[in-house]
């Protein structure tokens, strides 16, 4: 009985090996949501195509391995065909699509390397603009560690720089602005932490800080009404004062207006209507 069990298991293991050699990288019919893999018609004059094709097939319903395979094959086996920068970029993008930590690092290691074999080619924009996005991805909100925020804000500065007439530059703008502001509500909370804790020059010091660094901080006017604040609490009102009359100036529809104004005019100074240009 053993031994008929051998020679069965002999008989179905050969079938097996020929079948993995015939179709190499692609043989293990590998499935994503129950899509198998198909390889190139026989004696086809585009196999890369094919490949590339289909790959993009899956990639549009969402079966991220099976596109992976495909355009993974255009990669390792066709070195010099047109669909290879293509299909780089797209191996790519099946692992940003999958939305994980572990996929987003990979997405990012097919883009750098795409921008080591093709520095030069069309597509390097988006290839940049990409590895900026994965990180953009991983950003963690303001209470917590900025790592990613800063990866992001350095990666989109290099995009601006090198490809400030890119189709994708605006889209770059807005995420790189959004990081920004992310970094900066960071060191914004720190301040208003130190604030809390009546600890002024602490305070002061990282609003002024972050003023500077990002002066286009779309939550300038809560730095501004903050470290007037300090001065206020320090007696220092000659140096509170502009801070207020700056929020009253500038933001006509800020938390902070109200309680601005009567800063203002406890202090003697003369409350203004918002200007023209900020109503």
């Amino acid at each position: 009985m053993m031994e008929s069990m051998k020679v069965c298991a002999r008989v179905l293991v050969l079938p097996i090996l020929f079948l993995a050699g015939a179709v190499g990288t692609l043989g293990a019919a590998a499935c994503a949501g129950g899509t198998q893999v198909k390889l190139p018609p026989a004696g086809s004059a585009e196999p890369d195509k094919f490949l590339f094709d289909r790959g993009n097939e899956e990639l549009a319903k969402k079966h991220w391995y099976a596109a992976r395979e495909y355009f993974r094959n255009v990669v390792d086996r066709y070195p010099q065909s047109a669909y290879r920068p293509d299909a780089k970029l797209a191996l790519g993008d099946t692992y940003l699509a999958e939305n994980s930590a572990e996929s987003r690092v990979l997405a990012v290691n097919e883009y750098q390397e795409f921008l080591s074999f093709f520095p030069t080619h069309k597509r390097a924009d988006y290839a940049q603009f990409k590895i900026a996005f994965a990180h953009y991805k991983q950003m963690l909100s303001p209470q917590r560690d900025q790592t990613e925020t800063r990866e992001t804000i350095a990666q989109f500065s290099d995009f601006l720089k090198r490809f400030p007439q890119s189709e994708l530059t605006a889209d770059a703008q807005k995420y790189y602005r959004e990081a920004r502001d992310r970094l900066s509500e960071h060191e914004f909370q720190v301040g208003l932490f130190y604030v809390r804790v009546k600890w002024c020059p602490g305070a002061i010091d990282r609003f002024q800080q972050l003023l500077k660094d990002n002066p286009e901080y779309s939550g300038r006017d809560g730095a501004y009404f903050y470290e007037a604040e300090c001065y206020y609490m320090s007696k220092q009102n000659a140096l509170a004062l502009p801070l207020y009359d700056r929020i009253v100036k500038e933001f006509s529809e800020s938390e902070f207006l109200e309680r601005a104004q009567k800063r203002v005019t406890e202090l003697g100074g003369k409350s203004p209507r918002p200007s023209p240009a900020a109503r």
